[in-house]
């Protein structure tokens, strides 16, 4: 399947949740690589300080958009595409060849309407293509429960045609940021935070095979091992 990671504002978190879904891909047992198409490349960087740390599984991120149909379909397992308004060409490209197009929505009205905005230049530039499946979340949501914003965005978010909204949200939490910039995915810097929990269920809802996979797979191995003993 074929993900793209996208909105219209820098700074919507694209790059982390596409580091984090990969690697929660690959501990789930399912190939993936991801595509860098942002000119600033911060998918690239980490993924980089990942590969010098040492740190497994890798996560192959690829650069460049040319012959890019061509190349998102060659994978056979997961891809995901992390692209934004810096590169609109790749970004009409990367989703007219998406299964599906996954929108990270900070919560303020600027956000929704940005949001607007970009489904109606997706929507122009299918030519006729199949329309991908359309998810908007919430993310960097606030923590504190007495702020409506992030609420009042969901609700604006929620009336948007065409689109679902993942009640799954991920909030405005330092071990995002922390666990990005040393190359690992937040739920392997610590497991047990809040940020790697509300990681965990968010990845579940978009990708619920995969989790009963490998619990399917878990019990094979217990049941071997029993045998074994």
């Amino acid at each position: 399947m074929i993900t793209v990671i996208a909105n219209l504002k820098g700074g919507s978190g694209k790059s982390t949740v596409a580091f984090n879904l990969g690697l929660w891909l690959q501990v789930h047992g399912q190939p993936t690589v991801a595509y860098d198409l942002d000119p600033q490349c911060t998918l690239l960087d980490a993924s980089g300080v990942r590969r010098e740390e040492g740190y497994a599984p890798p996560l192959q991120v690829y650069h460049g958009d040319e012959n890019l149909a061509q190349h998102l379909h060659y994978h056979p397992g997961e891809v995901l595409v992390d692209v934004g308004a810096a590169n609109m060409v790749a970004m009409k490209e990367a989703i007219r060849n998406s299964h599906r197009v996954l929108i990270p929505v900070s919560p303020s009205q600027p956000d929704v309407w940005a949001t607007q905005r970009f489904l109606k230049i997706i929507d122009e530039s299918l030519n006729g293509a199949e329309r991908p499946e359309m998810i908007v979340f919430l993310n960097r949501a606030d923590t504190n429960p007495a702020v409506r914003e992030t609420d009042e965005t969901a609700e604006a978010l929620a009336q948007l045609p065409g689109v679902t909204l993942l009640p799954q949200r991920l909030h405005q939490r330092t071990i995002y940021r922390r666990s990005f910039s040393e190359g690992m995915a937040v739920f392997e810097l610590w497991a047990s935070s809040k940020g790697a929990q509300e990681f965990g269920d968010f990845a579940r809802a978009l990708y619920p095979s995969y989790q009963a996979r490998k619990r399917q797979v878990v019990r094979i191995q217990n049941e071997a091992d029993q045998m074994d003993t």
